[in-house]
């Protein structure tokens, strides 16, 4: 049984724990299900988000006997799962993007008060940044969001992906360059592509 002491243990130990105890690896859940929650959401939108974070906990949990207990932090892990989800959506999310580009409408509930002043400011760019993002290639653009929306540093993003720091690094210096020349210059996420 999960106990709160459970919070005080690295992520690794709370999988490994897991394989005698299942029940312990709902903290696993507790911890990292809102991030995941949000990359997905911003993918292929809220409804769809439901769906495959429950699937990613699933397959996490399914999976979890085959964890690497050497890397302690188990995010870039389950970016990983919900990232190979997420490509079985991809005619979805391409269509999600043409959309959102096309309405400025985000999938992600904000409060009232941010989402009409955030709207009015940042509709077309939103639009903009959806259609650069529709443009990418799927390699690009996953490496792109796991570094943007997820977070992940360029050895969380490659250990994510199971690919090279180095195709990382090329990746998305290619996608800042596609989205800049898409938005002319300009893109809302300045900050969060250029760390």
């Amino acid at each position: 049984m999960a106990t709160t002491r459970d919070t005080d243990l690295t992520d690794a130990e709370l999988i490994r724990r897991s394989w005698t105890d299942p029940e312990r690896f709902a903290t696993l859940f507790d911890r990292h299900h809102r991030p995941i929650h949000r990359y997905v959401a911003r993918r292929l939108g809220t409804q769809v988000a439901d769906d495959l974070v429950g699937e990613t906990f699933l397959i996490a949990f399914q999976r979890r006997d085959t964890y690497d207990l050497s890397y302690s932090h188990a995010l870039p892990w389950l970016y990983s799962i919900a990232t190979s989800l997420v490509a079985r959506h991809r005619r979805d999310e391409e269509r999600y993007l043409r959309a959102l580009r096309r309405t400025g409408v985000d999938p992600l509930p904000e409060p009232i008060a941010d989402q009409v002043t955030g709207r009015v400011v940042a509709q077309e760019q939103e639009r903009r940044l959806a259609g650069a993002l529709a443009g990418l290639s799927q390699g690009d653009r996953d490496v792109l969001l796991l570094v943007a929306w997820g977070d992940l540093s360029y050895e969380e993003t490659a250990q994510a992906l199971s690919v090279p720091v180095g195709t990382v690094r090329s990746r998305l210096h290619r996608a800042r360059r596609e989205v800049r020349k898409t938005l002319g210059g300009n893109h809302p996420l300045a900050t969060s592509l250029e760390n």
